[in-house]
């Protein structure tokens, strides 16, 4: 056959994703605190986006739905009718083997809309602006104007305040810079467990100069830091106050006897009666075990719900998103028009174009955005209804396939729905994973029971049990059998574990200590 270049027809398909599909989806996995920081950043680059401090338009109730209402609208109700529906413009190409388009990491994918993207959604008949209540944060000024967190300093680090100790002794060189390079190296729970030896070769220097520069680190404040171990840091902190002698030194060499609950053999080896050792334990669980932590800059963020959950009074839920960290956006449709009359360079025309676009479908983003986690969250309500009603002891298994074919979305889209989302109930803050769990077989042939119910079973045994009785997991096994619940003794104590309860052994020392004292 010759070679000859040539012209061919041929017919395939293939599945597109636009840039603004991909942001959509993008959208979907964030929490309402997380989409209020995209939704800042959109603003302030968009000069046709706009805060709405109003009210959202009652024609378009999105964030309140109950569990009798079936107005959803249908643009995910599969995932080819999304990609039908939504693909504008320029597209990227999704092979034909690709399970479903919403598995794909469209983090990477994902670039900014352009003229070139084709034309946006269509704005309201009466061409009012289009706005949507959908996820809040308060706005950033990046301004020279004067603010008092502006003068605020940063949190200060365990390595700055050893670094400020250091600076106040008056060291040779080299024992200063080795002192400057084991203060990298401590861990933020103040603990050291590198080898000096190790140490001096990295630096070259004497292993003795090191281990010098190590003890003067040893004597820095917070008492305790650059310690081996526990045992070592409880002892620096001791003779810190100066209460390490002897007898203390031979109780924190035996420390694992007392986190078994052997107060007898740990009596025994320091040698003292039941009242000293009593004293002994107090002035040890009065030190700090990582005395670095208190310079750590980690803070614990307060979960902000991103639906709530109601009983109304006939017995339904009630389902609604927290408009308080939704953003209220709105396209400035006025401000476009009034830029359109003015004589515009060729460019300027392709930017505001651009903005256009971007704006318009990052308000339909979110309105389909607010619209599908109500959609999942109702179904998850509707599946997990006993839980609400009756406890977690009622807590169904479920999985996310069940949610997705119950209401014709993809299990991946239900995925991204549940990610980083929480909601209120009046049981308490639940993550909505938290509703996703494994199925534990019934021994009587009944309907399977979830495992974060029989973890709660495990949990009321345990609770339960008496000081002269306590269970094995072996008893634990025959018990839930006796109840209908078929588990294996390992499945046990993988549960025990992850509740983090003790053995059977550790559990009676520990309630016989309780009966003496």
């Amino acid at each position: 056959m010759a070679l000859a270049p040539r012209l061919e027809i041929k017919q395939s398909q293939q599945l597109v994703m636009t840039p603004q599909l991909q942001q959509a989806i993008k959208l979907l996995q964030l929490s309402n605190l997380d989409l209020s920081a995209f939704v800042e950043q959109e603003l302030e680059k968009n000069p046709l986006l706009d805060r709405n401090e109003g009210d959202s338009s009652p024609d378009t109730p999105l964030d309140v739905v109950s569990d009798k209402d079936t107005g959803f609208e249908d643009d995910w109700q599969n995932d080819a009718g999304a990609l039908d529906d939504l693909s504008l413009g320029e597209a990227t190409a999704l092979p034909e083997t690709a399970d479903s388009p919403l598995d794909t990491d469209y983090d990477n994918l994902y670039n900014n809309d352009s003229s070139a993207d084709g034309a946006a959604p269509a704005s309201l008949a009466d061409g009012t602006d289009t706005g949507y209540l959908a996820a809040a944060g308060s706005g950033s000024y990046s301004g020279n104007d004067y603010s008092l967190e502006n003068t605020l300093s940063e949190d200060l680090t365990l390595q700055d305040h050893l670094t400020a100790q250091l600076n106040l002794v008056r060291l040779s060189a080299p024992i200063k810079f080795i002192a400057v390079y084991l203060i990298d190296l401590v861990s933020e729970a103040g603990y050291f467990t590198e080898s000096p030896t190790d140490i001096a070769q990295t630096l070259n220097c004497d292993e003795q100069q090191v281990t010098e520069a190590l003890d003067i680190l040893r004597g820095f404040e917070p008492a305790g830091v650059f310690a081996r171990d526990l045992a070592d840091c409880l002892a620096l902190q001791l003779k810190d106050k100066d209460r390490l002698d002897p007898i203390m030194q031979v109780f924190l060499e035996n420390l694992p006897l007392l986190a078994k609950g052997d107060l007898k053999g740990l009596q025994a080896r320091c040698g003292v009666d039941q009242e000293d050792l009593t004293d002994m334990i107090a002035e040890i669980r009065e030190l700090d075990p990582k005395p670095g932590l208190k310079f750590s800059s980690e803070r614990t963020d307060t979960v902000i719900p991103d639906v709530f959950i109601t009983r109304n009074p006939d017995g339904t839920w009630h389902i609604e998103l927290n408009s308080e960290t939704l953003p209220k956006v709105l396209v400035n449709n006025r401000y476009h028009a009034q830029l359109n009359t003015k004589a515009l360079k060729k460019g300027e025309k392709e930017y505001l174009s651009d903005c256009l676009n971007t704006a318009n479908w990052l308000v339909k983003s979110l309105e389909q955005r607010a619209n599908t986690i109500l959609k999942v969250t109702t179904e998850l309500v509707r599946q997990q209804e006993t839980f609400f009603t009756h406890g977690v002891q009622y807590l169904r298994p479920l999985n996310l396939k069940a949610i997705a074919d119950a209401i014709g979305m993809h299990e991946s889209t239900v995925s991204r729905v549940t990610a980083n989302k929480f909601l209120s109930c009046d049981r308490g803050l639940f993550e909505l994973k938290y509703f996703f769990t494994s199925a534990i077989n019934s021994t009587a042939g009944g309907d399977a029971l979830s495992a974060e119910a029989v973890r709660h079973k495990l949990k009321q045994l345990v609770d339960g049990e008496k000081p002269n009785a306590i269970l094995s997991d072996d008893k634990i096994v025959e018990l839930m059998k006796n109840e209908g619940i078929d588990i294996a003794r390992r499945t046990v104590a993988k549960y025990r574990d992850a509740l983090k309860i003790p053995s059977s052994v550790e559990r009676r020392r520990q309630k016989k200590q309780l009966i003496r004292s």
